[in-house]
């Protein structure tokens, strides 16, 4: 595989044009030269993109060089894996917030995580999903960014399948697949349809699924006495 390093370019007059703040990070003087890069790495990947970003923007974005890039991370492929994991992260908490806020609650953390997810559909009105957006820039399947994302929707696809059989749907393996492929289809939604109808359609159908599940708790102790 090629290495995708300076695929693109960043004119002076188009960074002189954009801010240089990042809102949720301290300020870069404070920051170790290893988090610069990687908030700087973030703006420049979520505002142009990962292909039209090379390694000397980033670092002069972080205030570094390429040499001090280059110590922290291999290649700009390895810099954007890294920030993949990053985001995925953020992701990984947010299910170990809904287990402490819903403990033995497995049907509540399901709603809350879509809720969650539809909820954070604004910052993708104007951009889209950074995750769908490097999936799109990154068609190589062996690219160590593209491996974190499959592992990563692998095990979440996992972890919505073990709370599905938890609250006893009628057929965890389907309810796992709708939810997945409701929030997911809705991600890519956000741009064409609009994020207010994307929102309340989507909970419609969460409502929905969690609706038929309780229907067949219902039902089951009288399909079991039948002959």
């Amino acid at each position: 595989m090629v290495p995708i390093g300076n695929i693109g370019y960043v004119t002076d007059r188009y960074r002189e044009s954009q801010p240089r703040t990042f809102s949720a990070q301290p300020p870069m003087s404070v920051q170790p030269p290893r988090e610069r890069i990687l908030a700087a790495a973030d703006d420049l990947f979520r505002r142009i993109g990962i292909r039209g970003v090379g390694v000397e923007a980033i670092a002069e974005a972080a205030g570094t060089n390429k040499m001090t890039l280059y110590r922290h991370f291999q290649s700009k492929d390895e810099l954007v894996a890294e920030w993949v994991r990053g985001i995925i992260a953020g992701k990984e908490r947010i299910w170990d917030e809904l287990e402490a806020a819903h403990p033995n609650d497995p049907v509540a953390q399901l709603v809350e995580w879509s809720r969650r997810t539809a909820a954070a559909f604004a910052q993708m009105e104007e951009r889209g999903s950074p995750i769908l957006n490097s999936l799109a820039e990154l068609p190589e399947p062996d690219h160590p960014a593209r491996r974190v994302i499959d592992e990563h929707r692998l095990h979440e696809h996992k972890k919505i399948l073990k709370l599905c059989r938890q609250a006893e749907f009628r057929d965890p393996e389907l309810a796992a697949d709708e939810f997945y492929f409701l929030l997911e289809g809705a991600k890519s939604c956000v741009q064409c349809i609009g994020l207010k109808r994307v929102g309340q359609h989507l909970m419609r159908l969460v409502d929905t699924i969690v609706a038929e599940r309780k229907d067949g708790v219902k039902r089951r102790p009288a399909e079991r006495v039948r002959p």
